[in-house]
């Protein structure tokens, strides 16, 4: 599904299997392609037309750079098919679920839900009394949150070859400042997925989803006033 960016244009997630067609009908609805532009974090596809299709290379950096006519994406068709053991860690306040994932499947996980009560509309003492509540709610289900990411992806940080997290930004921020986890976090990909409340369901998603290729694609009008 498509979503709007900042600047003008839309991005889309491309699973890897699917890329290569997806630049196929780029350029048939563009009427060709000028030029690809191949760099380490980034692939840029100029189509007659000036829309472009700028894809955002995972796991980089891109081996093969340079600038070539015509439609060019190879190397990055390359470079998202090869298999990858991947940590995910998905967290919202409520509840987490985390594992490990090989080539899109979920291979290891750990999930767990807390309760985290909703806000309230009450005042005075009770609306203060309500509001400590879910505050100690909050961080019990973040610290069980960074107690298994600690045992369950630390110890095989050396195995992977990635990192994506998903969820809220608030929560992740939170963990962040957990020193046990700096090693998880320093690896983990810019991209952050946006998911619901985890569960293993999710996680199996979000296994598929973090190997897809996003590309944003801007018409030669975008930003324009």
């Amino acid at each position: 599904m498509a979503r709007q960016v900042a600047g003008g244009g839309r991005a889309v997630e491309v699973p890897p299997e699917r890329l290569d067609g997806w630049f196929a009908r780029f350029a048939e609805r563009n009427h060709g392609v000028r030029t690809t532009v191949l760099s380490a974090k980034h692939v840029r596809v100029t189509a007659e037309n000036g829309t472009t299709a700028t894809a955002t290379v995972p796991f980089g950096p891109l081996a093969e750079q340079g600038e070539y006519p015509g439609l060019a994406v190879e190397p990055l068709l390359r470079h998202v098919r090869t298999p990858r053991l991947i940590a995910l860690l998905l967290v919202r306040k409520g509840g987490h679920s985390l594992g490990l994932a090989y080539d899109g499947r979920v291979v290891l996980s750990r999930t767990d839900r807390h309760h985290v009560q909703g806000r309230t509309a009450a005042g005075g003492w009770s609306q203060q009394r309500f509001a400590r509540r879910r505050e100690g709610q909050t961080r019990a289900a973040l610290r069980s949150a960074a107690q298994d990411a600690y045992e369950v992806l630390v110890p095989r940080l050396s195995e992977v070859d990635a990192v994506v997290l998903g969820g809220d930004r608030r929560a992740l921020d939170e963990l962040r400042t957990d020193r046990r986890l700096a090693g998880l976090f320093g690896r983990a990909e810019p991209r952050v997925l946006e998911i619901p409340e985890p569960r293993h369901d999710v996680l199996a998603e979000a296994a598929q989803r973090a190997r897809a290729v996003e590309l944003v694609v801007r018409d030669p009008t975008a930003g324009r006033e």
